[in-house]
């Protein structure tokens, strides 16, 4: 069995339309840093962008 490391982006941002916080989860980081700027538009609004190391596992036929 061989284990590899994959990585997702998650994104936490506060949606200014409706007054909550949301998150999102993108494979890569351009698209998550894209996503990020364009829910970054008004005064109040943020966004954080987390790496998150995941584990996959493959088994050899």
């Amino acid at each position: 069995m061989e284990n590899n490391v994959a990585y997702e982006f998650h994104v936490t941002y506060f949606d200014a339309d409706c007054g909550r916080i949301r998150n999102e989860s993108f494979d890569s980081r351009p698209d998550a840093e894209r996503f990020a700027s364009r829910q970054c538009a008004g005064e109040q609004s943020w966004a954080v962008i987390d790496e998150i190391a995941i584990e996959q596992a493959r088994i050899a036929a």
